[in-house]
């Protein structure tokens, strides 16, 4: 009996080099509505997206943590990140944990809540979330044209 295996990848436009991938990375998180700083993702090397399935996966050197102070949070990023997206929405992500106290939370799943809440919350496999303002995610720039538009942190 053989086992059939989906390729999650077929039919992708992929990318190699840090600023193609960094490029395609800062893109992808604009069209879909997220704070170009809630990927701090370092050295990556490749980058994937098959539009049709919303498949996703970002490729880096090594893993990576972050401290977002933000929102008073550390992440850590494993070799490959992987997620299917949708506008205001990533579901079934893989390779990013969340630190909490003195456990690593596996993060499933990142949603953009209504604009008027300005809140992006992040899920556990268990369901459940955290919300932070969006704020703690952008980079300076954003956030500077978020202050000139007349929105508050």
């Amino acid at each position: 009996m053989a086992l059939v295996v989906e390729d999650k990848r077929a039919g992708a436009v992929i990318v190699h080099g840090a600023q193609e991938c960094y490029q395609q990375s800062i893109d992808l998180l604009q069209e879909m509505g997220f704070p170009k700083g809630v990927f701090p993702l370092k050295d990556l090397v490749e980058c994937g997206r098959v539009k049709e399935t919303g498949f996703v996966w970002m490729k880096q050197k090594a893993p990576y943590e972050h401290y977002f102070v933000g929102s008073n949070t550390r992440a850590s990023y494993e070799t490959e990140v992987t997620a299917y997206v949708e506008k205001g929405r990533m579901k079934k992500m893989t390779g990013i944990k969340s630190k909490l106290v003195f456990l690593w939370v596996p993060i499933t799943e990142m949603i953009m809540e209504e604009p008027s809440t300005k809140k992006i919350t992040f899920k556990t496999p268990m369901g459940i979330g955290r919300s932070f303002p969006v704020t703690a995610f952008m980079t300076e720039e954003e956030k500077q044209k978020y202050m000139e538009n007349g929105n508050e942190e």
